[in-house]
């Protein structure tokens, strides 16, 4: 019989007694972008793991969590119905969505059925924006992650002219435009302005059309499948000496290889919020348990996820309930020391003081930019 807040009798291998706490996950677990969303899982999988062997109590019972993983391959409409669904399943929380276009849809549905979310990866500003107190965002946005790819571009690199091209999704558009506002306020000239989706693999014709512009730099508001491809038809239609720039969904080990290691990916920018692993306080042994469990399958935002779903425990546990209606209001309190960073929270759910960091790629391995 499944009860209120996503408690249910305990599970086998649970403590006695104890009450099962479901945390819903949702994020790609099809399609190509399906390596994100198996790090971020596997974040929280990790992290559940070990909150079961504290044998914790919450609200005088052992507790025994357990993962509501959701499938909604970046695609909007199934997002809000995996959203719909942990909603009817009462999931105690969710870590999720990945994406910007399917977390702001969803983020509506948990506040009308009253359940928390954190996202550890969409970075589009209007997340917040409604003002839900159930909305949480444990990463730079893209106004943090836009704006200092221009700057380092225009201010360190000395580029004069850029061509921008985006996805069509809210996370693209919304990193495209605020990345154009900056790199125009510090003298950039943009160009070409193009668009693509996030299912395309050819962009022959707009990078032709680029090219005849003769730009400094690409920046491209997207993804990394869509960006890997990109930079293998760079190479080969000319244009290796141009920069390529993007924000966190460039910012990938898969981009070496969907670029199939082309010589461009050496010309790349890209931007993630928070610090490098190595940054971390808690990063690089965070990194070599991660590895053992679940090796080769790190991307950017596992330790996000990981975060997060601490952080909604930690919230029951300070309300001594798992229940949203009473812990929820914990969550806007929070004070906690991750593996990512000290954890506090506007009021807005957006994380105070978002650390941004600037990578490169050097013979094809990720390269923090000191």
């Amino acid at each position: 019989m499944l009860a209120a807040c996503g408690k249910r009798e305990a599970a086998p291998g649970a403590p006695a007694g104890a009450q099962v706490v479901r945390i819903g996950h949702v994020a790609p677990l099809s399609g190509p972008q399906s390596h994100y969303g198996k790090d971020n899982e596997n974040g929280v999988r990790m992290a559940i793991d070990e909150l079961d062997a504290q044998n914790l109590t919450i609200g005088g019972k052992p507790v025994h969590f357990e993962i509501e993983a959701e499938d909604d391959a970046g695609d909007p409409r199934q997002g809000a119905a995996a959203a719909q669904k942990l909603c009817d399943l009462k999931v105690a929380g969710v870590v999720g969505h990945l994406n910007s276009g399917t977390t702001i849809p969803a983020s509506k549905i948990y506040n009308d059925c009253g359940i928390p979310h954190i996202t550890p990866s969409a970075t589009n500003p209007d997340i917040t924006k409604p003002g839900f107190k159930t909305t949480f965002r444990l990463i730079a946005n893209d106004n943090d992650l836009g704006a200092a790819v221009a700057v380092y571009a225009a201010k360190k690199l000395g580029l004069k002219t850029v061509a921008v091209v985006d996805d069509r999704t809210a996370f693209g558009q919304g990193l495209a435009e605020v990345f154009r506002k900056t790199a125009e306020a510090n003298g950039m000239q943009v160009v070409d302005s193009q668009f693509t989706t996030d299912k395309a693999t050819d962009f022959t014709a707009i990078l032709t059309s680029i090219r005849a512009k003769n730009p400094d730099a690409i920046f491209f508001g997207g993804m990394d499948p869509q960006a890997g491809p990109m930079l293998r038809q760079m190479e080969q239609l000319g244009l290796q000496k141009v920069r390529f720039l993007g924000g966190d969904g460039i910012c990938t080990t898969e981009i070496a290889k969907l670029s199939g290691n082309a010589p461009t990916l050496g010309n790349v920018v890209c931007a993630t919020g928070g610090a490098s692993l190595d940054k971390m306080p808690g990063g690089k042994a965070w990194k070599e348990k991660y590895d053992k469990l679940f090796p080769g399958q790190f991307q950017i935002y596992s330790p996000y996820a990981y975060d997060a779903t601490y952080v909604l425990v930690d919230a029951m546990k300070r309300a001594n309930s798992t229940d949203p209606k009473v812990y929820v209001p914990f969550l806007a309190s929070t004070d906690f020391q991750g593996v990512t960073a000290r954890i506090q929270f506007l009021p807005n759910g957006e994380l105070k003081n978002p650390a941004v960091s600037l990578f490169t790629f050097k013979d094809g391995v990720k390269t923090p930019i000191e």
